[in-house]
């Protein structure tokens, strides 16, 4: 049931009416209930034995049990169905190309077959289709006596050409999937590690360099390593030169638009980046630009990303100085249907922080109420570090409420299991300020003492503003606020500032 009801919720209302048509049109008979069960699955939330009742007058039954794999394969074939048409015209369309070229080839009408070959050759190389156009190659080079006119050292330079870049692709695969599997260690197990160190070896280990000759999709995959070391040392400062020039490599390809996806996630990264480092004004150009991007090919990618790009805008226009607009933008797309569980949980997240530092403290707590999983299920879909801001944000906001059972309760839930991580991770300042922050709880006439404001400056003292995490900045304007009796969300600009 549940993968059945997973596949539903990804479709849209437009694509409930385009399945319900197709299973019309697969239906032979008229009493068949595929339909009746797809509409029970996609407008209730009723169980198995609900829904076999309704549809058999009966608790169990082996045809409900039939009657929903039927229903489960038919949507993976509409859903595979879909993707064929909407977004793999060009691969299907070369496919076509080489299995009809192959059809000639074995007729010995080699004219036509190498002419349509040389068609699919043009389109997997302008679409920098590696795997398929080694196929292309593969085909014409099998059959290049038979047809004289072919030559055959040139073909073959060009499959090894061809087979280079498909090998540093699949490297890069390689070194991605090794580094998200050690970013999953680190975030259900909190395993510690060094990071940086770790991506500079699997690069030397697989050999790679980035130059120009990189398709968009190694582009990315070099910018999102790059991007998940910052993630887990918040350091997003040592990744923008970084970023900023593998951007200026992809710049120089010509026929940017052939990997429009890989591009879009590209310019996120970029955009995001800009904003972790509070450089609010470029953030926002790249997001403009990734717009740009989500509108071409008739929207072919608009849906997906969506949620990440309202997410960055809202924070950029949060942090300069725009609070009212990001939270309109985050309220318009917080009820919205979507895949990415991940960008939802951060845009709620957002939100919460928006009108926590607007002193909006009920409004915040409608949105913390809604985080009623366990800290494992977030860490599941998120990460270790949104689930500690979670925590801390949570604790503040028990703080303003003064509800003291949730605050008490929750504070030593947050010590019993993030302390030991927090100190390997050498963020131990969070401990620093949850101390803080209890302090202020219990006495807060003690703050404005010499002694508490001389430990909270010497607690969150770094080197420059600009090489601190924003997030972390964020938290550390509460407390500096209670010292100065201020407005919070003028304090975290004033420091944001500084």
């Amino acid at each position: 049931m549940t993968g059945i009801k997973s596949i539903i919720n990804t479709l849209s209302n437009e694509d409930h009416r385009k399945f319900v048509s197709y299973l019309q049109q697969q239906n032979k008979r008229k009493d068949t209930k595929n339909i009746q069960l797809f509409k029970l699955l996609a407008h209730s939330n009723a169980d198995s034995k609900t829904i076999c009742k309704q549809l058999y007058n009966v608790e169990k039954s082996n045809a409900y049990h039939a009657l929903r794999k039927r229903l489960f394969q038919s949507l993976i074939d509409f859903t595979a169905n879909k993707n064929l048409e909407d977004e793999n015209s060009t691969d299907m369309q070369i496919i076509k190309y080489i299995l009809a070229s192959r059809t000639f080839l074995l007729q010995n009408n080699f004219s036509i077959a190498y002419k349509i070959l040389d068609k699919a050759e043009r389109l997997a190389d302008e679409h920098l289709l590696y795997g398929i156009l080694n196929e292309v190659y593969h085909t014409k080079i099998q059959y290049a006596s038979n047809y004289p006119i072919i030559d055959l050292e040139d073909l073959i330079r060009k499959q090894k050409e061809n087979q280079k870049k498909q090998h540093l692709e699949d490297q890069l695969n390689i070194v991605y999937a090794k580094l998200k599997s050690i970013l999953n260690e680190v975030n259900s197990k909190g395993h510690i590690i060094d990071f940086e160190s770790e991506l500079k070896t699997l690069l030397k280990e697989h050999e790679i360099e980035i130059s120009k000759s990189l398709s968009f999709k190694s582009l990315y995959q070099i910018l999102a390593i790059a991007n998940i070391s910052a993630l887990v040392t918040n350091k997003y400062y040592t990744i923008e030169s970084f970023v900023m020039k593998t951007y200026d490599i992809l710049k120089q390809k010509k026929e940017t638009d052939k990997q429009l996806y890989y591009q879009i996630q590209i310019v996120y990264i970029i955009a995001n980046t800009l904003f972790r480092n509070k450089k609010f004004e470029a953030s926002l150009n790249y997001i403009e630009e990734m717009n740009q991007l989500m509108q071409l090919k008739k929207n072919a990618h608009y849906k997906s990303f969506i949620l990440k790009n309202t997410l960055v805008k809202a924070l950029n226009f949060n942090y300069f100085n725009h609070q009212n607009e990001a939270v309109s933008l985050v309220e318009r797309i917080l009820n919205t249907k979507h895949n990415d569980t991940e960008t939802l949980l951060d845009l709620r997240l957002s939100c919460l922080m928006f009108h926590f530092q607007n002193e909006d403290f009920e409004k915040a707590k409608t949105i913390s109420s809604t985080f009623y999983h366990t800290d494992q299920w977030y860490i599941e879909k998120t990460s270790v570090d949104w689930v500690i801001k979670k925590n801390v944000a949570e604790l503040l906001l028990y703080i303003e409420l003064q509800e003291d059972d949730l605050f008490y309760s929750r504070l030593k839930s947050f010590r019993r299991r993030y302390t030991k991580y927090l100190k390997q991770i050498g963020q131990s300042r969070i401990l620093t300020f949850i101390k803080c922050a209890e302090l202020y709880y219990i006495k807060p006439e003690h703050i404005y003492t010499p002694e508490f404001k001389n430990e909270v400056e010497i607690s969150f003292e770094w080197p420059t503003v600009n090489q601190e995490d924003i997030f972390i900045i964020s938290f550390y304007a509460w407390l500096k606020n209670k010292v100065e009796k201020g407005n919070l969300y003028q304090t975290t600009l004033r420091l944001i500032r500084l």
